[in-house]
């Protein structure tokens, strides 16, 4: 009962961040599902369910606060799909013992990759207004589908800063555009692994427990990504699937680290972790401060003239 608690309340904050940043549920659930022992190939297709609902729910709530741009949802959706059943069917075929330490290692890029970014960057903001061309969204959909099934998530951390980067889109229709998008990815990735590996090794119950979590926090996330600071959260939850990550790897049959040396590794890790939360608190604070003097000048400056 505890574990179930515990996995309800793993979905709930995995949507929150998810619906607010457009990435991390399923790097966040499966991370912490392989922590547990699960079976990759399960773990992912647990999370993958889960998805159907919780990503169902989250569409609806960016739809109802104005969040998505449904042609960059179409654009990108359908490849998005075709590269998750491709991906989820070619991680059924490997087995446990090979696809464990592929997963952590893709988790371990994709959790990099998500700190770097938000704590040197934040959230860019290009220009905007230029339409998103199917020659861009079309390759970046399946390739992020791919990756997102077979590392039990990717479909946020992949697409959602290369559509921020282009600078077309503003960065709440990317998070919404991208996770409503993502219901089409985890149906099909779902079918993939029905075809890989039938019900064996699924969960059905922690796939329920995710749901749950997902579904309370979706509508709340989709409120909170006009006001919560990404910056912060990417920082944070890089951080988090960092350290697991390479936990599980260094205790995996590929390195077999001694306890001493995987300890000294941890303390390194949580160090430049902490390191990177505090910069990026600190530019989040210092980014507001400059908003503020910027529209007061402007308040001042509309003064003057009248």
């Amino acid at each position: 009962m505890r574990s179930l608690v515990l996995l309800t309340l793993v979905g709930l904050g995995a949507q929150l961040v998810d619906g607010s940043l457009g990435m991390a549920y399923g790097v966040t659930s499966t991370t912490l599902l392989l922590a547990i022992g699960t079976n990759p190939a399960a773990a992912s297709a647990t999370v993958h369910l889960a998805e159907i609902g919780t990503t169902l729910v989250s569409g609806a709530a960016h739809w109802r606060f104005g969040n998505v741009d449904w042609k960059v949802v179409a654009k990108i959706g359908i490849p998005g799909a075709i590269g998750a059943f491709a991906g989820a069917t070619f991680l059924s075929s490997l087995s446990t013992e090979a696809a464990a330490p592929l997963m952590s290692l893709i988790l371990l890029a994709l959790g990099l990759y998500i700190l770097t970014r938000f704590t040197v960057a934040g959230l860019p903001k290009g220009n905007l207004g230029k339409p998103l061309r199917k020659r861009f969204l079309a390759p970046l959909g399946l390739v992020a589908g791919f990756v997102d099934s077979t590392g039990g998530g990717g479909w946020g951390p992949v697409g959602t800063p290369a559509i921020l980067a282009s600078g077309r889109l503003e960065p709440r229709k990317t998070i919404g555009s991208i996770d409503t998008s993502e219901f089409l990815v985890a149906v099909a990735a779902s079918l993939g692994f029905i075809v890989g590996i039938g019900s064996q090794g699924v969960n059905y119950t922690w796939a329920l427990a995710l749901l749950i979590g997902g579904m309370i926090a979706a509508p709340i996330a989709a409120w909170l990504v006009r006001h919560i600071p990404p910056r912060l959260l990417g920082s944070l939850v890089g951080g988090l699937i960092i350290l697991t990550n390479v936990r599980t790897l260094l205790k995996s049959d590929w390195i077999d680290a001694p306890g001493d040396v995987r300890s000294v590794v941890y303390v390194l890790i949580v160090a430049l972790w902490v390191a990177a939360v505090g910069y990026s608190f600190k530019r989040h604070r210092e980014e507001r401060a400059a908003e503020r003097l910027e529209a007061e000048a402007v308040e001042a400056g509309e003064a003057t003239h009248a």
